[in-house]
């Protein structure tokens, strides 16, 4: 059931609103705070008013502006962007409070706040786009916002990686909107509200062209082998736009449009008789595998955390491929498991430089004498990763290996297998340094980050166990998973 309802178009707004005020208030400490964090509040909770009827099958639709017959800005919260909107929205209220004691000493606080903001407003735009046209102007919107905030030390090499991010991610949104413009031609429509609105009729060879020009586009930021070089070089940037990066906007956003592409533009009866996402489900569990080997051998903390997202995102789009519901609910769920586990591991990476200045690797040996609340966080989320019961990764991992049974490719079920060890690989002696080797100094005494980041951190971590221990709670992130699997497959 459809409902017209202006909360649709809020969402998003009121990001932008924020942004407008935060600009407005200059280098004025106290306003931009309270700017921010009311805005942060303000969007949770009317993404959250909203879940309710979303479980019950409401979809809230509102058409801002039509440009031509069929052609407009209008959105639409479904349960599909019900789900990436709940997570983006209730991230942003945590990054915000960690960034305000992380960027405490920077210069530029306006800037990055501003921009901030911009960037979730853009992400929610995104989760609730009814149309390709409105869902493309949010990305290539993403784009431009996030790029001061990658370059925000100004450093030689932070230019460098904003160059390289934005050749990227704009001829990635080069392709969406020509992948765009090609399914209005084809289809006569832009609408994402359907479960696919494509037909062979289009030519067989067509169809083809159009997903891999849709998949390439939005691959880019899902950040699919081999179109991930920019990731590791946007880590130069301050440690919560790494985590904006990572976990809450531009990879999820990405990850999010591959969503769009096959469960909505195509749909799963019409990929299922291409035979086209056979080579994106390979792709995708050679990057999951590639990935986590890069991941093994870095030593600084933050690009290990790179190939780490980068392997993880795969885990979507493998989902997505398969074409089954049991694989389809892994890859919606996974928007929230990784996202939550994984800005966990960025709080925490930012702790450690702000505290200690160490950003390596090997030169963690005893700081869990030191930071113990930090690293226990660590330490979640790490065998989250790694797929131990209880932990939201298990979930994801679980589901996906009974989608990969379903859909009778048993050998995905060895990717998430061979995936679980390289995770242990990589984390696991980031844990064991932590707690069990000894620490530089004879005299240790415990020093956490100030609180404003430690109880984001803590926050994000419990998340990580609730959402392995809620998987059959009536209400859940999981049941709204369901809803959208049972739209996109007409269970």
């Amino acid at each position: 059931m459809e409902v017209i309802d202006a909360r649709a178009a809020l969402a998003p707004a009121i990001s932008l609103l924020c942004a407008a005020l935060v600009f407005a208030s200059g280098e004025r400490t106290f306003w931009r705070r309270l700017f921010s964090l009311s805005a942060a509040l303000a969007k949770l909770v009317i993404v959250m008013s909203m879940l309710p009827g979303a479980l019950r099958g409401v979809v809230y639709v509102f058409d801002l502006v039509q440009f031509t017959e069929g052609v407009g800005l209008a959105f639409r919260a479904d349960a599909l962007g019900m789900f990436f909107s709940l997570v983006s929205s209730t991230l942003w209220l945590f990054t915000t409070v960690y960034a305000i004691g992380y960027m405490e000493r920077e210069p530029n606080r306006m800037r990055f706040f501003g921009f901030f903001a911009l960037c979730v407003s853009t992400t929610v735009g995104v989760a609730f786009a009814e149309n390709l046209l409105t869902m493309f102007l949010f990305y290539e919107t993403l784009t431009i916002c996030t790029y001061p905030l990658v370059i925000h030390d100004e450093t030689p090499e932070a230019m460098k990686a904003g160059r390289k991010y934005l050749a990227y991610t704009l001829t990635g949104g080069a392709f969406v909107l020509l992948g765009s413009i090609a399914t209005f031609q084809l289809a006569g429509t832009m609408t994402l509200s359907h479960p696919g609105i494509l037909t062979m009729d289009a030519g067989r060879g067509t169809l083809i062209a159009l997903f891999i020009c849709l998949i390439a586009g939005f691959g880019v930021k899902a950040a699919i082998m081999p179109l991930h070089g920019w990731l590791p070089s946007a880590m130069v940037a301050p440690t919560p736009v790494s985590a904006l990066l990572h976990a809450v906007a531009v990879v999820k956003v990405g990850a999010f449009g591959v969503l769009r592409v096959v469960y909505n533009v195509f749909g799963v009866r019409l990929l299922d008789e291409l035979g086209v996402c056979d080579w994106l489900a390979a792709l995708a569990a050679f990057t999951i595998i590639a990935a986590s080997i890069v991941a093994v051998f870095q030593d600084n903390l933050k690009r290990r955390l790179a190939f780490s997202t980068i392997s993880q995102l795969s885990y979507i789009v493998l989902g997505a491929s398969l074409l089954t519901p049991l694989a389809a609910t892994a890859a919606i769920v996974h928007i929230a498991n990784q996202a939550f586990a994984k800005i966990t591991m960025f709080f925490v990476a930012g702790s450690i430089q702000r505290v200690t200045g160490k950003t390596t690797v090997h030169e963690l040996a005893g700081i869990g004498y030191r930071m113990p609340y930090t690293m226990g966080a660590f330490t979640i989320a790490a065998l989250s990763f790694i797929g131990v019961p209880l932990f939201a990764g298990f979930v994801t991992k679980w589901y996906l290996s009974l989608g990969a049974l379903e859909s009778g490719a048993w050998w995905y079920a060895l990717v998430m297998l061979g995936s679980a060890l390289l995770n242990a690989a990589y984390w696991l002696p980031v844990v064991y340094a932590a707690f069990f080797k000894t620490p530089p100094s004879t005299h240790v005494e415990m020093q956490e980050a100030h609180w404003t980041m430690l109880g984001p951190t803590l926050v994000c971590a419990a998340y990580v166990i609730l959402l392995g221990a809620t998987v059959s709670v009536p209400g859940m992130p999981f049941a709204l998973a369901r809803a959208a699997v049972t739209f996109v497959f007409g269970m």
